[in-house]
């Protein structure tokens, strides 16, 4: 698995289904995967069952609250730490999947607004990330780990069922800071889930309805959509604190925020994982393809790179999820263009999986007049064990016979299948994105049965 670029739970399993067709963020084994749980999407959710958490998220964060304000001081702050991390659920922008909780002075100045803002000492929280608008240092991370920490047993539930949905294997294991509402505690379990491979941590899966990049409500949207347009001196202001400070003590301005985004909760949607180019952006693209001269001039190769990556990503979607441009390998010497992961939800795809033991797709990119026999090389330097034997060169022309040969050669000697296709071929997979009645992976499927036909017999 290490050999896997960007490798994924699904990956590790050899499980056959894509991002597009499952309920959850398919986690990554080695870094996050960068999306937050937006507590304001429990909030207005159609589904009962996600109101009834966001009910028991905010009672039990308005719960710490109250035991602050009865003495318990110490272990409040202990609660409010514990809650502030949550490895398990794999979201955010960590490279390696660690995370660190929140010291005890940031938790007691949370604490406090408890007992220095007279509404929230009287009725608490309704929206409990609004405690981004009085205390610093509290960013989408801390808010999206608050609130996968109280609802963590309800994540070991879904996440249960989804393995079982899903065919994902679970182990015994122990997770820790579990929220028992009965007593108001945090315990530890001893429960059935997907182990990472890469750690041997426990995984919690989260379903895509409840991820976005940045809080509905949020620091950044109170200043600049919202506060800067009430107040007339544009230096009343000069840094975040003072902003804080005046919040703290103007909370009915604070309040009249909160309305007006329950109020716009329409347009509160999730972001997903993978957001597709629309059809003028892609023909738009294709323009731009189609005039730009072949070679590296003026930066020409790196801007045939950067707009094939974003049409393919697209093109190849949903049957093919993305995993990551310019990749290089261990040694740093060289550089693999694209990386798709292939799950084999096509026939085709199934077909070089198992015939080519195809687990990740390579895409070499190639801005030149023609293709010559040292890129067919490259690409075949990458095809081995770790990726199997198939790749794909997208390139400006129609290789040379001498050149098309070549890859049939390499297919008689070595079992390598790789695919050359043109800027011809990108308008027909436009042409097919654009008319909906044929998938654009389809192109690919073509051109392969075109070069088993010329394989030798």
């Amino acid at each position: 698995m290490d050999s896997l670029i960007r490798p994924r739970l699904n990956d590790f399993h050899g499980l056959p289904f894509t991002q597009d067709e499952v309920d959850f963020a398919i986690p990554f084994l080695d870094e996050d995967v960068p999306l937050y749980v937006d507590p304001f999407l429990l909030w207005k959710s159609p589904s009962l069952q996600d109101n009834s958490l966001h009910t028991a998220l905010t009672n039990s964060f308005n719960h710490l609250g109250h035991i602050y304000l009865k003495g318990k001081e110490k272990e409040d702050s202990d609660y409010l730490i514990i809650s502030s991390e949550c490895q398990e659920v794999g979201l955010g922008t960590s490279k390696n999947k660690a995370g660190k909780q929140i010291g005890a002075k940031l938790s007691n100045e949370i604490l406090s607004l408890y007992k220095n803002i007279p509404q929230v000492t009287k009725s608490g929280f309704t929206h409990f990330e609004e405690i981004q608008l009085f205390v610093d240092n509290i960013s989408k991370d801390r808010i999206s780990d608050i609130t996968c920490n109280f609802i963590k047993s309800f994540l070991i539930d879904y996440t249960i069922e989804q393995c079982e949905k899903n065919s994902i294997p679970i182990d015994k294991v122990i997770i820790n800071n579990v929220y028992d509402y009965k007593t108001n505690r945090f315990k530890d379990e001893n429960v059935f889930l997907p182990i990472n491979p890469v750690n041997k941590n426990p995984i919690l899966l989260v379903p895509k309805r409840w991820l976005r990049y940045l809080p509905w409500i949020s620091y950044d949207d109170y200043f600049g959509g919202y506060i800067s347009k009430l107040v007339s001196q544009p230096n009343k202001f000069p840094d975040r604190v003072a902003l804080l400070n005046y919040n703290r003590e103007n909370y009915d301005v604070v309040q009249t925020y909160i309305k007006l985004k329950e109020k716009q909760s329409i347009d509160c949607k999730n972001d997903p994982l993978f957001k597709a180019l629309p059809v003028l952006s892609i023909n738009r693209k294709l323009n731009e393809i189609i005039a730009l001269p072949s070679g590296n001039q003026n930066g020409n190769d790196k801007t045939y790179e950067d707009i094939i990556c974003q049409m393919l990503a697209t093109l190849f979607y949903p049957q093919l999820d993305f995993a990551k441009p310019q990749s290089r390998t261990d040694s740093g010497v060289l550089i693999r263009d694209l990386i798709f992961y292939n799950n084999r939800s096509y026939d085709f795809l199934k077909d070089i999986y198992d015939l080519f033991n195809c687990r990740q797709i390579v895409v070499e990119l190639k801005n030149v007049k023609e293709v010559e026999r040292e890129h067919i090389n490259q690409l075949n330097r990458y095809l081995n064990q770790n990726f199997g034997s198939f790749g794909i060169i997208f390139t400006r022309n129609k290789p040379p016979k001498s050149i098309y040969k070549n890859t049939i050669d390499l297919w008689s000697g070595q079992r390598k299948c790789i695919l050359i296709l043109t800027d011809e071929d990108l308008k027909l997979m436009c042409t097919m994105f654009q008319g909906k009645q044929r998938i654009p992976i389809d192109v690919l499927k073509m051109k392969y049965i075109e070069f088993t036909r010329d394989l030798p017999s």
